[in-house]
């Protein structure tokens, strides 16, 4: 059995030994609503794989970039709120979602190039990036390799290396909780439905190693960056959330108030002001 089959069967045992009470903001994740109309959708062909993509808005250019095993309309509320003012481009990363993958091992410098080559076919020069747990971890690739492509840097429970990850997420529930929703919409819409085992297993193996990013190389970022956190998460530590906001050179932190790894549905409203206190700053 995978680890991530392994946290949701545990969190399933949990979940079903509480008892029936009214959670804590932290403790839950809502669903989010339908996506808005879009501007323009699409499959990009990069780097091998078919890359869904959906833009919304006109306006300052703002790339959002959703966690391991997610998909971009996991985003709908903050496209909703940003799209008044800003193009918003959302897209599945490789092998998740509606976009396909390769035989070829993951790993977040490829992660990354997908997403250049995303804004190359959108010919897009730069953006805002706000990414979140995978997508923080592939916005810091972006902001290390490609620094030219990036305005502003908003990453939510990101790590730069694996002891950034708490050992307790493996038991977590509510983490367990959202890897069992996301196995259920992998099967709705990925254009291989039948194979979430084999690709929760591929992606799994960069997780054991990656990302592993030296001080040194976290000390090259110039791109204002905000290092953002839950004061709940069940992933990531604060240590390490504090650690990444002291090496990268003028980041700020922002920690998040009774919210969870999942801040971003459990707080839209917040995280959203949050996004834009950021990125639209003078």
């Amino acid at each position: 059995m995978s680890l991530v089959a392994k946290i949701a069967a545990a969190a399933f045992v949990v979940l079903a030994a509480l008892p029936a009470r009214a959670a804590e903001r932290w403790m839950e994740i809502p669903e989010p609503p339908a996506m808005p109309a879009a501007v323009e959708t699409g499959n990009a062909e990069v780097n091998g794989i078919r890359m869904y993509y959906a833009v919304y808005g006109k306006g300052a250019p703002v790339l959002l970039i959703h966690g391991g095993l997610g998909h971009g309309d996991i985003w709908a509320n903050q496209v909703a709120d940003l799209a008044r003012d800003h193009q918003v481009i959302v897209a599945d990363s490789r092998g998740h979602g509606r976009s396909t993958r390769t035989e070829a091992p993951f790993g977040y410098d490829l992660m990354a190039s997908d997403y250049v080559a995303l804004l190359d076919h959108l010919k897009i020069d730069a953006v805002d990036l706000v990414g979140w747990s995978d997508g923080g971890i592939i916005g810091l690739d972006i902001a290390m390799k490609h620094p030219e492509r990036l305005k502003h840097l908003f990453a939510h429970a990101a790590n730069a290396t694996v002891d950034g990850v708490k050992p307790s997420v493996a038991t977590d529930p509510v983490f367990g909780a959202y890897i069992e929703r996301m196995g259920k919409a992998y099967a709705k819409m990925s254009p291989t439905p039948g194979e979430y085992d084999a690709f929760v297993a591929q992606i799994s193996h960069m997780w054991e190693s990656e990302p592993a990013w030296t001080a040194d190389q976290l000390k090259t970022i110039r791109t204002p960056t905000l290092i953002v956190l839950g004061d709940h998460d069940e992933a990531i530590t604060r240590e390490h959330t504090d650690y990444l906001a002291a090496t990268i050179p003028g980041a700020k932190e922002l920690i998040l108030e009774d919210a969870s790894h999942f801040a971003m549905l459990q707080d839209p409203a917040g995280y959203t002001q949050a996004i834009r206190d950021f990125i639209d700053a003078p």
